[in-house]
């Protein structure tokens, strides 16, 4: 059993031998594992760190654009208001007391709704006069014009709105052309995106 006892604590005795013969290469490894380690750690929170940005940008952009179906929807609402006050002549206004009030009214409502829409951060884009631009505008049609400069929204046939910036719908526009010199095609505007 002796012979047993001796076998048995030979080997284990050997590594710790080469442990202590060579003790500069086992700490350039240690080092090396003790590199690679605090790499994987920070990798693993700079993950961590990206991963947490991520869901708080997305629950803020949840949270800023939560009623952008809900506007689309309600949208057309405004339009008919303005088309309903549109549709009323200024004569028929002020010839009849009662229209200028029922028109009044529905004035305070449309501009009610709008400071609504504003409150949540979706605003009315006023093309007339502005340079075409396909990324708020719609084209619907261009007509020839010698009073605009070739490019610019003559008509707004819809209003566009934004919310937070970005598009909810475009405007519906008319686009100038430009007039035509002594019967040459006017000039062209680019208005596919």
């Amino acid at each position: 059993m002796s012979d047993a006892n001796e076998n048995s604590t030979t080997p284990a005795a050997e590594p710790r031998q080469t442990e202590a013969q060579d003790p500069g290469a086992r700490i350039a490894e240690l080092e090396a594992e003790i590199s690679r380690l605090k790499d994987q750690a920070l990798r693993a929170l700079a993950e961590q760190e990206n991963t947490r940005r991520r869901a708080q940008r997305e629950i803020e952009d949840n949270s800023k654009f939560a009623v952008s179906n809900f506007a689309r929807d309600i949208l057309p609402v405004g339009d008919n208001l303005r088309r309903a006050l549109e549709a009323i002549p200024a004569e028929a206004r002020s010839a009849d007391e009662s229209l200028d009030k029922f028109a009044a009214g529905v004035e305070l409502t449309e501009r009610e709704l709008l400071n609504i829409l504003e409150r949540y951060g979706i605003k009315r884009i006023e093309p007339v006069g502005q340079p075409f631009d396909h990324n708020l505008h719609q084209a619907m049609m261009q007509v020839d014009s010698a009073t605009h400069a070739p490019g610019t929204v003559v008509q707004c046939f819809q209003p566009g709105y934004t919310i937070q910036g970005r598009l909810l719908r475009p405007a519906m526009v008319t686009v100038a052309k430009g007039a035509p010199a002594n019967g040459a095609p006017g000039a062209k505007v680019d208005t596919t995106a």
